[in-house]
C-alpha cells in the first residue's frame, strides 16, 4: 500500500482506501472496519494524505508524510499523546513536533485528527508496509 492509496473523506472519520469509482462518487473502504460504503461526491471531498500538509509560519506548508516521519522518529523520547488529551498538551507536543507551524492557521480539531491517523497507522504497523513499498 502506497501512502497516496489512504484518503480521508469529509464528514466520515478515519482513514479509507478507494476500492472503485462510479459515476456519482467513490466506493470507499474504512481501513479500520474493513466497511465498505458508497460516497457520493456530491456529499463528500476525498483528500489523499499524500496532498495534505500543515501550515507553518514562513507562509509554506509541511507535508504531511515528513510530519509523520518526525513523529516516528520522536516516538521513544517523545510519545505521541492520546487525540482525547487536553488542547494545551496537544499543542505542546506538536510543538516539539513541529516549531514552525502556524498557531493561527493550524486548530485542535486538526491536531486530534492527525494524532488519531498517527495512531492508527503506528499500531497497524502501515509506516512499515507504506516504507516498503515506496521504495
Amino acid at each position: 500500500m502506497k501512502f497516496a492509496e489512504i484518503i480521508a473523506v469529509t464528514g466520515l472519520p478515519g482513514l479509507y482506501t478507494v476500492v472503485k469509482e462510479r459515476k456519482g462518487g467513490v466506493i470507499v473502504e474504512e481501513m479500520e472496519s474493513g466497511k465498505r460504503r458508497f460516497a457520493p461526491a456530491r456529499k463528500h471531498q476525498f483528500a489523499p494524505l499524500e496532498s495534505m500538509a500543515v501550515y507553518t509560519d514562513d507562509g509554506d506548508a509541511e507535508p504531511l508524510r515528513k510530519v509523520f516521519d518526525r513523529m516516528l522518529e520522536q516516538q521513544e523520547d517523545n510519545p505521541a499523546p492520546a487525540a482525547n488529551e487536553t488542547s494545551e498538551r496537544l499543542f505542546d507536543y506538536f510543538e516539539d513536533v513541529l516549531p514552525t507551524y502556524d498557531k493561527e492557521r493550524v486548530h485542535s480539531s486538526d491536531v486530534k485528527r492527525l494524532l488519531k491517523w498517527y495512531h492508527y497507522l503506528l499500531a497497524n504497523q502501515l509506516f512499515e508496509k507504506l516504507g516498503e513499498e515506496e521504495e
